[in-house]
């Protein structure tokens, strides 16, 4: 007998740790219905060590007798473990483990590795306390081009990077394929992590994202609004969740694949735009904290997307072509109204489309799929282009007219936050690829947070839709944010 089969007959005749769940210990779960493969991991850490050693680990599992000794496998090699070690697992090294793995059971490696992946990040993510390194980074993966070309240069440079994938959103009815917070991407951004030697952790913030994203999200639908969930996201979710987690793992910076720069100097750094205007991600990031910006490195923020994709390619990664994803992460594949109807309860509601008099022109769906500014799929036609001009959610009514209507030069922007004195914004921008309006900001505000702010714009532009972000600036620097009211 080949020593391969003899080991994969020891881990299913005698399985280490099956049916053991340490004291207090974090488990992870993987498999169900699709496959009828069931697999749990539960690991405790000793959170006395240096360097977080895994101090016991135990499974249990349903399913194949492959699946079985995964889970042996996966609890041998995280006994006593440091926890970066362990986080260099993935089914390759369970499958190792056990001899080899022929194609159709390498499923069951992968199973392992999911489940072992979750409990490792559930633990970090609470107790972990590895002693601080001056050398180390954690480095935000997506399982994209950026993200992993921001590792790629990290690692170029010296330091110690560790990657991290947060899991934010699942939903059966999503293109998983096509999220970069989906289950599916949490598992090829560990396998492209891991490629590049670098641990690799993974994190489950699916209840903090739809409490403090998706929830917001719809209920401002719901009243009319057309918020930008991705600013809200990363100023209050994503990325204070990571820079929590580079405490934990004794790292003092967070690295993104985000194109942004950042601006030192007192009172606090600023973002900056990045080179790469056509990529430029500064809108998004605007309602960061300065304390959190200050620990935040942009590899990508002086490079063009040409450049990312040569590094990619002359490193050999297999995203070097991969095509940048364009829906909101947690539509993923699925229409806007369809969400809307089955996470919110926002369904079909008939309402009429009126000019500016008040007559009716048609009908639609339901006023809370339009938006300020929409020009197609209204459905009436005219002797000129007609545009929303207004949303109304108590009376369900859309409000159209020409573009001439759409056009003003000021702007109300509710809840803004200055980081410096609003004498010197001279731009805004209202949308995230949108062009920077010259303006001013009526008043003598001083930097801090203001309950209403009104921009003056130097040429009349497009109104945009309640609920969207004004970005400030002064040249390329941001320096403040707020809400467009209506």
């Amino acid at each position: 007998m080949s020593t391969s089969a003899e080991e994969l007959i020891n881990h299913l005749e005698r399985p280490l740790g099956r049916g053991h769940s340490p004291d207090d210990a974090f488990t992870g779960a993987a498999g169900g219905a699709a496959c009828g493969d069931v697999i749990r991991v539960s690991i405790a850490l000793d959170t006395d060590s240096a360097d977080g050693s895994i101090r016991d680990a135990g499974f249990d599992a349903s399913g194949c007798g492959a699946t079985v000794a995964a889970g042996s496998a996966a609890v041998r090699l995280l006994r006593g473990a440091p926890l970066l070690g362990a986080a260099r697992i993935g089914a390759q090294e369970i499958a190792d483990e056990l001899g080899g793995l022929s194609a159709a059971k390498h499923h069951a490696a992968e199973l392992a590795a999911d489940a072992l992946h979750r409990a490792l990040g559930g633990a970090a993510r609470a107790c972990a306390a590895l002693s601080r390194s001056a050398g180390r980074t954690l480095v935000a993966m997506s399982g994209g081009v950026d993200s992993a070309v921001a590792a790629l240069l990290v690692s170029e440079a010296g330091a110690q990077a560790v990657g991290v994938t947060l899991e934010l959103w699942s939903d059966p009815e999503n293109d998983g394929d096509l999220s970069c917070c989906s289950a599916q991407a949490v598992r090829g951004a560990r396998e492209l992590a891991h490629s590049l030697d670098m641990p690799h952790l993974s994190i489950d913030l699916r209840a903090e994202f739809r409490a403090g994203v998706v929830d917001g999200w719809v209920a401002d639908h719901a009243a009319g609004l057309t918020p930008n969930p991705c600013v809200r996201c990363n100023g209050q979710v994503r990325l204070d969740a990571m820079l929590e987690l580079a405490d934990r793992l004794g790292s003092e910076t967070l690295a993104t694949g985000h194109y942004a720069r950042v601006a030192e100097g007192p009172p606090g750094p600023l973002l900056r735009t990045a080179t790469d205007a056509a990529k430029d991600q500064s809108y998004v990031l605007s309602a960061l904290a300065p304390a959190s910006l200050a620990r935040l490195r942009f590899p990508l923020g002086a490079l063009h997307k040409p450049q990312v994709r040569e590094l990619a390619e002359r490193a050999g990664l297999g995203v070097a072509r991969r095509r940048d994803s364009q829906d909101l992460c947690f539509l993923a594949g699925t229409r806007h109204s369809a969400f809307l109807e089955r996470h919110g309860g926002l369904g079909r509601r008939p309402g009429r489309i009126v000019d500016l008099d008040g007559g009716t022109l048609g009908e639609h769906s339901g006023a809370h799929v339009y938006t300020v500014g929409q020009r197609h799929g209204l459905g009436i036609s005219a002797s000129e282009p007609l545009y929303v001009l207004a949303t109304d959610a108590r009376a369900n009514t859309v409000t159209v007219g020409p573009r001439r209507e759409l056009l003003a030069r000021d702007l109300a922007v509710s809840g803004v936050t200055l980081h410096r004195q609003g004498s010197c914004v001279d731009s805004v921008r209202v949308r995230a690829h949108g062009r920077l309006f010259a303006c001013r900001l009526a008043g003598d505000l001083q930097a801090g947070r203001h309950a209403a702010v009104a921009v003056e714009l130097d040429e009349a532009a497009e109104r945009t839709a309640p609920g969207q972000i004004a970005c400030l600036y002064t040249g390329d620097l941001v320096v403040g944010y707020g809400t467009i009211a209506a």
